[in-house]
């Protein structure tokens, strides 16, 4: 976490508003039940030394479940931390893959759109932003005829390899991405001119890629679904296939596939339990990615987890890649 981008009026402000803005805060992962992870990156060779690849079939809280993670090395400077956006169009992961000069890694990202294959949240490839945040959703509750403007989060990447989970502002107007490290409450149009005294500054990362809501914060389960405006009621408990990015505190990247949908084979997992996932392998933040028939985990374009869609990979408007 970038603690020079912390604002003490945002703090003050965030948790004051906590009972509204969290559904879980610092969640306890006491007694649950850990996963035993092997390695199997010579089930995907070559790689390099910096990415290695896990897989898990144990029972989680007693249902089947299948998942795959990837840990990089963000130290090692022959690994290449990137995005790819699809213009207007969506393509599969197999697709970015080919396209792409075969990188090592390729997952699935953003929320989307599918009538006009438009990435809804930040997209940063080499400093500059490929795709915006979602401008406005419909309010819930009592804003419910109000269009409102969420903060949602992203995971970035600086120059200097350093990786932040943060709530951000990113939409035309910009030409960088303004991030919070709090949380920071919906606004309707009437509040726009509240931004500046948010607490957001320039984020200084030469890769991003968005999604949400956030799960890990200093290193225990912090989701913060009701703020970034997402899932509605007790979704968040509803099991699925999940995709999930976060960072340790010596420098891994971790990014989590979540095999679900498939009943006795792989159930799925919850944000709760995806979170808990996070935390054990020692993320330091992390945040959930689009999931259901958009989980697709490619390591040298092989795929690790079955997407659950009929037709095998769904196509994405934008995807996070490891290249050489």
């Amino acid at each position: 976490m970038f603690t020079s981008c912390r604002c003490a009026n945002a703090i003050q402000h965030s948790m004051k508003q906590a009972s509204i803005f969290f559904f879980l805060l610092f969640l306890s992962v006491k007694g649950f039940a850990q996963l035993h992870w092997q390695e199997v990156t010579a089930n995907f060779a070559p790689l390099p030394s910096g990415i290695k690849v896990f897989y898990s079939n144990d029972s989680l809280d007693g249902k089947p479940f299948v998942g795959y993670y990837v840990e990089a090395s963000l130290k090692d400077k022959q690994l290449n931390f990137t995005t790819q956006v699809g213009n207007g169009k969506r393509y599969t992961p197999s697709q970015y893959y080919s396209g792409n000069d075969s990188p090592y890694v390729v997952v699935n990202a953003t929320f989307f759109n599918f009538d006009k294959n438009q990435n809804l949240n930040v997209v940063v490839k080499d400093g500059k932003m490929l795709a915006y945040n979602v401008a406005y959703v419909k309010g819930r509750g009592s804003d419910s005829t109000q269009q409102v403007r969420p903060f949602r989060s992203a995971i970035g990447i600086t120059k200097k390899r350093k990786a932040d989970v943060a709530w951000i502002y990113a939409d035309t107007v910009l030409l960088k991405p303004m991030a919070s490290q709090v949380p920071v409450n919906a606004l309707d149009k009437k509040e726009q001119g509240k931004i500046d005294d948010l607490g957001f500054k320039k984020w200084k990362v030469k890769t991003a890629i968005g999604g949400g809501p956030v799960l890990v914060q200093d290193g225990a389960v912090f989701i913060s679904n009701d703020t970034e405006m997402l899932f509605a009621g007790k979704a968040i408990n509803d099991k699925h296939p999940r995709t999930a990015m976060g960072y340790t505190a010596d420098g891994r990247l971790i990014i989590m596939a979540i095999q679900g949908r498939l009943p006795g084979i792989a159930e799925g997992a919850s944000l709760v339990q995806e979170a808990k996932l996070l935390v054990v392998l020692g993320c330091r933040e992390a945040l959930n990615l689009d999931g259901g028939g958009s989980t697709c985990l490619l390591v040298n374009g092989k795929e690790t987890i079955k997407p659950s869609d009929k037709e095998g990979q769904r196509p994405v408007p934008g995807v996070f890649l490891i290249k050489n």
